[in-house]
């Protein structure tokens, strides 16, 4: 029973004798030529400076101590050349991490707060004190002693409601978030890559532009330059060869697409029932929407401050004090000497000159002074409208958008109708 493994080991050594030495045949010396050529690479300096003095001739005097100059300014040149060499390849093998997403700045545009640096919050559940109501200054105070908790919300959510902002949890309030793919991993990186230094900084800057394509864009609003763009463009161009059906389907896509700026036409001009309208500019393109300065976000407020705006502007507003403002007009009495003021014509065209400058002057200082009135009285109107809420903040219980609405902790659960089985 033992003679079988015995011979089955046998077989086995000699099968792999057998291999080693038919691969050491074969490749044998390729695998020492291999494994020796980093011993080689490092001592070449000493292996070169030792042939290039063998070789040169010795003797006494003179001619010894150059041998031993030349031996000694290869072996020094050698050296310094093969450790510049190194340390290159080392910096370019041992480097930094090339990051796709941040280009290796290690830092990103915060993406709650969208580089602001602040972020609104509603209060989700908050702990008050026996006796106290849910009041500005009490719920405050529960957000300073950590009895409330808080949920924030990032940027690009909207409610249409004014909240209470805080400081951006996720950058700290500075606007500038850590990049997500360098957060908690080692900087330096061993690769072969940086040999040949390949542009990831411009590739990616480049990838990340937006080109210029805004007269593109505006020409697109006329049908028959946009069916240019569309189709005849790339039939000229590139080759294509569309079909009937596949041009009525870009067609229908391009009315599709221009249904919103057509809409946004609208909204722009304020015109009556422009709110609903823009209600569905948000709904047809919400993401566009919600970036684009014609959608007003708080309606109610734009609504009112307007007719502010419009019962101020209805004011007359009280003549300009005297001396009030300051121009620095180009002409003055100065301007002409005593020579010049001779002659009539000079007399004649430093009056037209200098009364035409005062009318000017004071048609510019009486249109800043009417701006500066109606901005000061429409301030004042507003301090008058908002003053009385102001006084009752302090004692008045905040509205539900700020407080987000709790169950009833003390309701009790409906009691169950108990059922009678009779069997």
């Amino acid at each position: 029973m033992s003679r079988g493994p015995e011979r089955f080991m046998k077989r086995v050594k000699q099968f792999r004798d057998f291999q080693y030495k038919l691969f050491r045949l074969r490749y044998g010396q390729q695998v020492d030529d291999i494994l020796e050529f980093p011993i080689k690479f490092i001592l070449s300096p000493f292996t070169l400076a030792f042939d290039i003095v063998g070789s040169a001739p010795r003797g006494f005097g003179v001619p010894e101590f150059i041998s031993k100059l030349s031996y000694a300014s290869v072996f020094a040149v050698a050296a310094l050349g093969t450790c510049d060499i190194a340390l290159e390849l080392g910096r370019k093998v041992i480097c930094q991490r090339n990051c796709r997403t941040c280009s290796g700045w290690q830092a990103l545009r915060c993406t709650m707060c969208r580089g602001s640096g602040k972020v609104h919050y509603q209060v989700k559940d908050h702990t008050l004190r026996s006796g106290e109501k849910a009041t500005a200054e009490h719920v405050a105070n529960a957000i300073a002693d950590n009895r409330a908790e808080l949920v924030h919300l990032p940027s690009t959510i909207d409610l249409n409601m004014p909240l209470p902002s805080k400081d951006c949890p996720t950058c700290d309030g500075t606007g500038v978030m850590s990049c997500p793919e360098c957060k908690q991993k080692l900087q330096v990186t061993i690769s072969a890559d940086d040999i040949m230094e390949p542009p990831w900084k411009p590739y990616n800057v480049l990838r990340k532009m937006d080109y210029p394509y805004e007269h593109i864009f505006e020409s697109m609003k006329d049908p028959s330059i946009a069916a240019f763009w569309l189709m005849t463009l790339p039939q000229t161009v590139g080759g294509f060869d569309y079909d009937d059906e596949v041009k009525q389907k870009i067609w229908w896509q391009y009315k599709e697409s221009m249904r919103y700026d057509q809409l946004r036409d609208v909204v722009a001009k304020r015109s009556p029932g422009w709110e609903h309208l823009q209600e569905a500019l948000i709904s047809i393109d919400p993401v566009r929407a919600r970036e684009d300065p014609v959608i007003v976000k708080n309606v109610p407020y734009y609504k009112a401050k307007k007719a502010l705006e419009a019962e101020v502007m209805k004011l007359n507003p009280p003549p300009r004090p005297q001396n009030w403002g300051d121009l620095d007009l180009p002409l003055n009495a100065s301007s002409w000497n005593e020579e010049d003021l001779k002659d009539p014509k000079k007399l004649y065209e430093k009056t037209v000159l200098l009364n035409a400058q005062s009318e000017i002057a004071d048609k510019i200082l009486d249109a800043q002074w009417e701006t500066k009135w109606r901005q000061e009285k429409l301030n004042e109107m507003l301090e008058e409208k908002v003053r009385p809420y102001m006084k009752n903040i302090d004692n008045a219980v905040l509205s539900r958008p700020i407080l987000m609405q709790q169950p009833n902790k003390n309701q009790k659960r409906p009691q169950r109708q108990k059922r009678w089985w009779f069997f």
